[in-house]
């Protein structure tokens, strides 16, 4: 996926979100994301403006070597335009699906022609609007489906990052078969960042597990997966939903009490490395009926 921010002449805001946004992308581990800048009315070789340039180093970004280049055609089907303000997104509107066109915060004033303040002040709300803006992207274009044989080593990889006590290969592999089981893996530009897994007896659904990597959480993964969860358990005709947590969990829990889930008891001594107790917690689908 390439993110491509677009201005009106490509050499004061846009140069400055593209430097920042790698930044954020570096420092959350996030990888295979390009990022570029263009312009609507640009004229192709421009350089950057120097104060763009000092308000970009006050975040250890280099951007003297931006050289500015106008929108075309081929690059409407290269990725997801982040607009600076609502009317340069109205002029690409005709051409983008929803979830391939933003607009960066509330709208970013082009400081063309100001003092250097109002240059560093602009890089600041640049900055302060990205990381809302990459969870916004993340979410938008992360399709929920489910878990098929080429997805197995990326839930794996999941599994050994996130847990102390990961399912094995062989043991996502042995649910593909398994009538019971309904795993739904999240995938975002070709890669797996989440999964559920759900076994279903006697109209009673279980979450085994549900999983985000690390770097793409606070992006609403988690809640996509687990409402598609429930959404198939509850057509499969499944009267309640339930889990278990970790006690220490705090962020998990408050997840899963945003999302209905009520504390039905306490398995002492469930988890292992360490040795805690689980918080058992349940959601009856047919009173959302």
């Amino acid at each position: 996926m390439e993110i491509i921010f677009v201005c009106t002449g490509n050499t004061c805001r846009s140069p400055l979100a593209e430097g920042l946004m790698k930044k954020l992308l570096c420092e959350k581990g996030i990888d295979g994301i390009e990022v570029s800048s263009a312009g609507l009315a640009a004229y192709p070789g421009d350089e950057v403006s120097e104060k763009s340039v000092n308000a970009a180093m006050k975040y250890g970004v280099d951007i003297s070597d931006h050289r500015s280049r106008k929108i075309n055609e081929y690059m409407l089907n290269s990725g997801v335009f982040v607009c600076m303000t609502a009317s340069h997104a109205e002029v690409l509107k005709p051409y983008l699906t929803e979830n391939k066109l933003f607009i960066l915060g509330n709208g970013i004033a082009d400081p063309y022609g100001s003092t250097q303040e109002i240059y560093d002040l602009c890089a600041e709300e640049i900055n302060s609007a990205l990381p809302e803006l990459i969870c916004k992207i993340i979410s938008s274009n992360t399709n929920i489906e489910p878990m098929k044989s080429e997805h197995i080593k990326e839930i794996a990889e999941i599994e050994s990052r996130c847990f102390s006590m990961p399912w094995t290969e062989k043991s996502l592999i042995d649910e593909l078969d398994n009538e019971n089981a309904h795993f739904l893996a999240a995938v975002f530009d070709g890669k797996v960042i989440g999964y559920v897994g759900v076994i279903e007896i006697c109209g009673e659904a279980d979450i085994t597990n549900v999983a985000v990597l690390p770097e793409y959480r606070r992006c609403c993964i988690g809640e996509m997966l687990m409402h598609s969860a429930e959404k198939g358990a509850r057509e499969r005709n499944c009267e309640s939903i339930t889990l278990e947590v970790r006690v220490s969990n705090t962020a998990a829990i408050s997840l899963y009490n945003k999302s209905g889930y009520k504390q039905a008891g306490i398995r002492k001594g469930f988890y292992e490395k360490p040795k805690e107790d689980a918080l058992l917690m349940t959601k009856y689908l047919n009173e959302e009926k």
